[in-house]
């Protein structure tokens, strides 16, 4: 068959359900196309043929029994944290680079009982710390759009993928921004849910009261109808939220539940400051309003704190999680030690790349004697400053809506000796995380042919409402459906 790119979830599925094409052939195409155009993009680490047409004669007979779900053939790509049962799981990282999961994550357990098909596992930093794919062992990913630019990160594979139809969607995991921000700068939609939302078991560690598992998809609809498979309560995670929400359940057979009247949707005044490109971001809010929503200015005043906030505690964390890769249970070993401490210094100093050891180090002072307090404790009460900042907010407006990112996307290595204007690049979407609060970006414009994303905010566990308004925007607007080759 011939491959139709940029195809939403729901047109692919009804046209396995209308017999045009087996989830063979759609598998087989999909592969195809992949194995072709990925050296333009290094979206993918692993290209899974074997493993996903196995997956694809089991999603027909699926089918052809009568019981197929709306996911049932479909090809998805997977970031490379998720452990994925016979398969590598490298986390973008050397200390990885040979490591086959013996297990499937709760949320790749959850869409292979859906019956998707995953044809591959995709490019991302290096145990997901970065904002541009840049810090992967296994190379850059490139934007579509322009192969010169960042994709964005730590998901930029995922990104990339769905931005250039190698898949229609993928899944993402974002600790401070990196299903959002690359979201924003491939033109997609990405949507991190409230933390809890989606099950941690088996999604590798980074910093674990902020990391949190998402798609990514064309559409706020695609994002949905990929959310209903995803979540759910895991006995196995406790951080896991024992939630059930009808619209969940609802929005497989019946789409995103529609709004019984119009929001009031706050703008943040320190996220629209020193904004370039506000136009874009006005000309939405304009065309949000045109289904009756009202916008109000509020406050969000220890946004500036976000920043610096979230790299004490991530850091912090990732200090400790990442402890574990020593060289001696899995993982990259040296050769020929000479002794233990020899075997952990240089396992840990050769399996590791440049970014993690900065936030290792950086984690483990924050962490040490005579420092805890100053900063580690102090952070984790800004944390909260910053998440009552959010529920005062949300007293006054029901949504949030911000940029998604200062920038359109940057071009490779624009920021590589300079962290901090790296780490400025997550400025607004920091703080949704240190609040655990659901965010999606989505393409609202173009700067230069360069694709921009509006941000909205909602409280804990409203991701019914975001999408909601995020459906009606893209029903009255076409910039979720340009895709790169395209004029912008």
């Amino acid at each position: 068959m011939t491959l139709e790119k940029f195809t939403s979830l729901r047109d692919m599925s009804a046209g396995l359900e209308a017999g045009e094409y087996t989830s063979v052939e759609l598998t087989n195409a999909h592969l195809d196309d992949i194995e072709l155009r990925n050296s333009a993009s290094n979206s993918f680490i692993t290209i899974a043929r074997e493993h996903a047409l196995k997956q694809a004669k089991a999603a027909d007979a699926q089918r052809a029994n009568g019981n197929p779900t709306p996911l049932t053939g479909i090809p998805i790509a997977h970031k490379d944290i998720f452990c994925t049962e016979g398969l590598l799981t490298t986390c973008g990282s050397k200390m990885l680079s040979n490591f086959h999961a013996p297990y499937n994550s709760t949320m790749v357990e959850r869409l292979n009982a859906a019956g998707i098909v995953t044809v591959g596992k995709t490019n991302m930093d290096e145990f997901a710390m970065g904002s541009s794919n840049e810090n992967s062992f296994f190379g850059p990913v490139t934007n579509p759009w322009d192969r010169s630019r960042v994709p964005g990160g730590s998901s930029g594979g995922s990104a990339s993928a769905v931005a250039d139809g190698l898949v229609a969607c993928a899944t993402g995991t974002d600790t401070g921004g990196s299903i959002r921000q690359p979201a924003a700068f491939c033109g997609i939609t990405g949507l991190k849910p409230t933390y809890g939302r989606i099950s941690r078991y088996g999604m590798i560690a980074f910093a674990s009261s902020l990391d949190q598992a998402g798609p990514m998809t064309r559409t706020a609809e695609d994002a949905a109808l990929m959310l209903s498979y995803m979540s759910g309560f895991d006995p196995r995670d406790s951080t896991s939220a024992n939630r059930q929400d009808d619209w969940l359940t609802a929005i497989a057979h019946n789409g995103i539940p529609k709004l019984d009247r119009p929001l009031s949707i706050g703008l943040p005044k320190e996220y629209f400051a020193d904004l370039a490109n506000a136009e874009i971001i006005e000309a939405a809010q304009a065309e949000l309003a045109k289904n009756g929503h009202t916008f109000k200015e509020v406050s969000l005043p220890h946004t500036q704190a976000a920043i610096p906030t979230y790299y004490v505690l991530a850091s912090a964390e990732a200090s400790t999680n990442l402890s574990r890769y020593d060289g001696v249970r899995y993982g990259h070993r040296c050769n020929n030690p000479t002794s233990l401490q020899d075997l952990y210094e240089r396992s840990r100093s050769e399996g590791f790349g440049e970014e993690v050891k900065r936030r290792i180090l950086t984690g483990t002072y924050t962490l040490s004697v005579g420092y805890f307090d100053a900063y580690y404790i102090k952070a984790q009460k800004i944390r909260r400053l910053i998440s009552n900042d959010f529920n005062k907010a949300f007293e006054e407006v029901d949504l949030l809506m911000t940029p998604t990112s200062p920038t359109p996307a940057f071009r490779l290595n624009e920021h590589a000796q300079d962290p901090v204007a790296m780490y400025q690049q997550d400025l607004y979407t920091v703080p949704t995380s240190l609040a655990g609060l659901p965010a999606l970006s989505m393409p609202c414009g173009f700067v230069n042919g360069l694709p921009i994303g509006m941000q909205l905010i909602g409280p804990a566990f409203r991701e019914d409402t975001i999408l909601s308004v995020a459906a009606q925007f893209q029903q009255i607007t076409d910039w979720h459906k340009r895709h790169p080759g395209e004029t912008a």
